[in-house]
């Protein structure tokens, strides 16, 4: 090879080799430089995220706060428990796991199908919760056969719990796991636990902020696959606030027991002067504590198509004709507006004729001339046909608002309903059809008596009954105390907490008289179930409410009472009342659906549950500080008196 041809791939090589050399030189640089900028420039930033992928934080689930009654039974509390974990990544056969599983613990089809479902659903190191509440026995056997059960496990944890079960499922309601919408809805961090739950009825629902508490967190070390190496540390959370209700247990379980046999009702008691509710028995009802697991679809629609309706809450939710418990509310708004008084009276021959419609007295024949006493006493239907007719329906409406008819009653429940107080603007709003948007006179007329479009709940009966009572002021239904004390100290007469609904006294004293004539007096519709024990009697007033009206087909049938018509169409049975008469501080409201009349069924439900309820609190008054001579004097006594 010519010797200038070999120095010419010299050239070429030597040049190659430097270019070869720079672009390695360039590549050490730029790898010098990244290494400077993670180790050096950047190694703050890097040490942190190396840290939180070693170090996890895990909220811990509070102690929700518990609901007493209000002499601290414990009505729901958070009860330690164990339960069956399984890890699939380490039992291998799910399927033969749960096998074993269902000889030492019951199992459901459900509760298997939803096990499988959640391993197939999350990663298979983490826990799927089996079934809970186990007998110190299952978890004894659980620990024996352990080997034999690789990745299932017990751990400890917390448990609603509803020792009452029926007694208060309207009442407290019960807690659920949280919805996807429920998470969307609120940024609580707590609610992307599984296991949290929330509360779904009742005061669960209502004060469930106040009961959740504030979770806990624990610093655990994980490994790069997310599993738990070891736990570093936790901080406990703070347990929720608990809650007292205004509720006596035993007079609720008395209240149930005296209205079960009748199938379907509601019972209501409260205070008239603090608007503690001690009493709101609602049949039938349910065990919450079967919400707790998880209902079977099977028992969610025995449930739901029930019948007489075990899920709703009768005493906020149920709305009924009031029928004749009606009739005080009529006469008070018939004497405020000056159209009658206690003298006025009307004809009665058991038929009133407005052009070619009768509208018949519940007594065949009449009553004959009746005044307002008489008229409440023998609850005429005619007197207050006639007294309806002279108010019209707006005057009603003006005086049964101010009572708690056809408005929110204040009581710290969901779903409470408002009943319906018609007037003619409501009607006009009510109907889409244009025929149907005039009010009409007969309208008026039937409900003049507490029929026709008039509804009203128990729970707005007894507030109605209770602010007659205590002198015409706006006592306010509560079911939650301020403050446990409460209950024994500071007890305020309702003029010293409540306004004041601008009746004048001896309207509201014509009233009482009246309704103590109904049950004290012969020949008052609930003369034979008055309280005859001395100082303890009541006052009150009977009602039947028409469910549907019999026709002309099973009249000829010879079908013409109650008993003769099938249980869902017989009339509705009520009573309001209060007591003592000389010194009022309890309010009383009972229906029973279907019941018949109201001084066969409901009256003697109320007068035990009174008379209960004056004996176990007689003497309470004194200790409280009440002005029992202030008392006596009647409700119109109370007007602007301030008590300490």
């Amino acid at each position: 090879m010519p010797i200038s041809e070999n120095i010419e791939q010299n050239r070429k090589f030597t040049r190659r080799l430097v270019l070869l050399m720079g672009v390695k030189g360039l590549a050490l640089g730029g790898l010098i430089a990244r290494m400077y900028q993670l180790q050096v420039s950047d190694s703050e930033r890097y040490t942190t995220l190396a840290e939180e992928n070693r170090i996890n934080t895990r909220l811990l689930l509070p102690i929700r706060g518990q609901i007493y009654d209000r002499h601290g039974r414990r009505v729901a509390v958070d009860k330690e428990d164990y339960r069956v974990v399984m890890v699939a990544e380490k039992t291998g056969n799910v399927q033969r796991a749960l096998d074993r599983l269902a000889g030492i613990v019951e199992l459901s089809r459900e509760q298997r199908e939803k096990v499988l479902r959640e391993v197939r659903r999350r990663r298979r190191f983490l826990p799927v919760t089996i079934t809970g509440n186990l007998t110190w026995e299952e978890v004894a056997q659980m620990e024996v056969n352990a080997p034999d059960l690789p990745g299932v496990l017990t751990e400890r944890g917390y448990t609603r719990l509803y020792p009452y079960g029926e007694l208060v499922s309207h009442l407290v309601g019960y807690v659920g796991p949280v919805t996807e919408r429920e998470q969307k809805d609120d940024p609580d961090r707590l609610l992307k636990i599984p296991e949290f739950r929330i509360g779904k009825q009742g005061l669960e629902k209502t004060y469930d902020r106040r009961l959740r508490g504030r979770g806990g967190t624990q610093r655990v070390e994980i490994n790069a696959s997310g599993r738990v190496q070891r736990e570093l540390g936790r901080k406990e959370g703070r347990p929720g606030d608990d809650i007292h209700m205004t509720i006596d247990m035993e007079l609720q379980q008395a209240a149930l027991e005296a209205i079960r046999p009748h199938r379907a009702g509601s019972v209501v008691v409260m205070d008239i002067h603090t608007g503690d509710v001690l009493v709101m028995a609602s049949t039938p009802g349910y065990d919450p504590n079967l919400f707790i697991p998880g209902l079977r679809p099977k028992t969610w629609r025995a449930l739901q198509t029930n019948r007489l309706g075990p899920l709703l809450n009768k005493s906020v939710s149920g709305q009924y004709a009031p029928g004749s418990t009606f009739k005080m509310l009529v006469a008070l708004a018939g004497l405020e507006s000056g159209a009658i008084n206690a003298d006025s009276g009307f004809i009665c021959p058991g038929v009133f004729q407005l052009g070619r419609a009768n509208f018949h007295c519940w007594k065949e024949g009449g009553h004959g001339h009746v005044a307002l006493r008489d008229a409440i006493k023998q609850s005429c239907d005619v007197y207050f046909y006639e007294l309806a007719l002279r108010l019209g329906i707006d005057r009603i409406a003006e005086t049964a608002r101010k009572l708690g008819i056809g408005v929110p009653t204040g009581i710290d429940l969901p779903a409470e309903k408002l009943g319906i107080m018609p007037t003619k603007a409501w009607k006009r709003g009510y109907f889409r059809d244009k025929r149907n948007k005039a009010w009409f006179r007969g309208e008026t007329v039937i409900a003049g008596i507490g029929q026709g479009y008039v509804l009203a709940t128990p729970l707005q009966l007894a507030v109605m009954t209770a602010r007659l009572a205590n002198g015409g002021y706006a006592v306010t239904p509560r079911l939650v105390a301020e403050q446990p004390a409460g209950f024994r100290t500071g007890y305020r007469q309702a003029s010293a907490k409540f306004r004041s609904l601008g009746f004048r006294e001896a309207n509201l004293k014509l009233i009482a008289d009246a309704m103590t004539a109904v049950t004290n007096e012969a020949g008052g519709t609930a003369f034979w179930t008055r309280i005859a024990e001395k100082g303890m009697e009541m006052a009150g007033k009977t009602g039947t409410s028409q469910v549907r009206r019999i026709t002309a087909a099973e009249r000829a049938r010879g079908i013409v009472k109650n008993e003769d018509l099938p249980w869902h169409r017989r009339d509705h049975a009520l009573f309001v009342a209060y007591a003592p008469l000389d010194t009022p501080r309890f309010a009383c409201s009972v229906i029973v659906e279907h019941g018949g009349g109201g001084s066969r069924v409901a009256a003697p439900v109320a007068r035990e549950i009174l008379l209960k309820t004056q004996k176990r609190y007689s003497g309470t008054a004194e200790r409280a500080g009440l002005d029992l001579d202030l008392l006596r004097r009647g409700p119109g006594a109370l007007r602007g008196r301030r008590t300490r």
